[in-house]
């Protein structure tokens, strides 16, 4: 419902705004500001993007919990989709998730409402850093059977060499 409500309510919204900010300084220089935005749009999200990226990649090599940078990340995406689009709302809107203090509290409103049984790469192992050997209660036994892998090559010259 809430969706529905969106796809109608967003267009109406700058379909006004256009009017409005197009009849107080005119055509062209509405247009200009509308391009203007996007570029600069896509500029901001690729540097925030790119440390939105190394910030995950360095969580996940920390061994911490990369959801807060994961969701940084996927709100600073969803800035960029916005900012593309032409429009002042969704360019506020997207400007504003570029916001790092914005995304934050986006972020822990969103945790307060989920929750999050557990994060780790084994239910009930203990994490190993590099280098550490596994202790006995790590081993898993088991049986294996080989299997014979069957020649798939053709016995002869293909079609396509020489003899």
């Amino acid at each position: 419902m809430w969706l529905l409500i969106a796809f109608i309510a967003v267009p109406v919204i700058e379909i006004a705004l256009f009017i409005q900010v197009g009849g107080f300084i005119g055509l062209f220089p509405t247009l200009l500001i509308v391009v203007f935005t996007a570029m600069l749009g896509a500029y901001l999200v690729r540097s925030q993007g790119l440390m939105a990226m190394s910030e995950v990649r360095s969580s996940i090599s920390d061994m911490r919990d990369p959801t807060e940078s994961l969701m940084s990340g996927a709100m600073i995406l969803f800035a960029g989709a916005l900012l593309l689009t032409p429009g002042f709302f969704t360019d506020a809107v997207g400007f504003s998730l570029l916001v790092p203090q914005i995304r934050q509290a986006l972020y822990h409103a969103i945790r307060a409402r989920v929750k999050i049984q557990s994060f780790g790469q084994n239910a009930g192992a203990q994490p190993r850093g590099p280098g550490q050997r596994a202790k006995d209660g790590d081993v898993i036994e088991g049986d294996y059977v080989e299997i014979p892998e069957e020649d798939d090559a053709p016995k002869g010259p293909s079609g396509w060499t020489k003899h």
